[in-house]
């Protein structure tokens, strides 16, 4: 009769009660904010709307692949004004190598108007306004007012996120909105933008999509799916 393995020491088994998921995320945190102590939005920018616009952009796309289009972007396009008279198949042109490129376009050139007869130009600084504009979800939402206006809403899900805290044995849901509802019962709410970027940038770095390097992971030993 075959004998039954123990999980390995610190990781989750797929009886983990609520109480022991809290304590392994909060080792999980620890263990990251070593690592990734000033992890922060990888997007350049210098405003609201710039990063209001990037993140728009980044939809499907990556972020260095965003960042190399944005400087001549800004340039041209300073104010909610200057998008909002953009001609439409120009800016498709600008921002086609983002991917999406007609619908982003739309999108921008919607919120852009939309800024301009609701909130005098400037960008809002609440989810319900933020989620309002053409082109903004929640996810948007969130990359801004956390990044930008330093309030913690909510907790950015994006493929990066999504992959780690199912690994990680944070969450069973599929959907980003029932992901962020889990992760936002067990990370500490002035936490929540810092502990997305650092996901992100381990995901980039070390827990890799195809090729994870396990062996050199900071949270190997609170990994469920550890392959150490």
């Amino acid at each position: 009769m075959p004998t039954k393995t123990k999980a390995a020491p610190g990781k989750s088994s797929a009886r983990e009660s609520e109480v022991e998921r809290r304590a392994r995320t909060r080792k999980i945190i620890a263990r990251l904010e070593k690592a990734y102590p000033d992890a922060t939005c990888a997007l350049q920018h210098k405003s609201a709307l710039e990063l209001l616009v990037a993140t728009i952009l980044s939809a499907q796309s990556t972020d260095a692949r965003v960042n190399m289009v944005t400087p001549a972007l800004f340039a041209k396009y300073k104010t909610a004004q200057d998008l909002a008279s953009a001609d439409p198949r120009v800016l498709e042109h600008e921002i086609h190598s983002t991917g999406f490129f007609r619908s982003k376009t739309r999108s921008i050139i919607g919120m852009a108007h939309a800024l301009l007869e609701r909130h005098g130009g400037q960008v809002p600084d609440t989810m319900e306004q933020l989620v309002q504009l053409p082109g903004v979800g929640r996810k948007t939402a969130n990359v801004v007012l956390g990044c930008w206006f330093k309030k913690n809403e909510g907790i950015v899900v994006d493929t990066h996120v999504q992959r780690i805290v199912t690994l990680l044995g944070l969450t069973k849901e599929k959907d980003p909105v029932k992901i962020e509802r889990d992760l936002m019962v067990l990370v500490p709410r002035d936490k929540w933008t810092w502990f997305s970027n650092a996901l992100i940038q381990h995901g980039r770095r070390v827990c890799i999509a195809r090729r994870p390097k396990c062996e050199v992971c900071v949270v190997n030993r609170v990994c469920p799916s550890s392959k150490v």
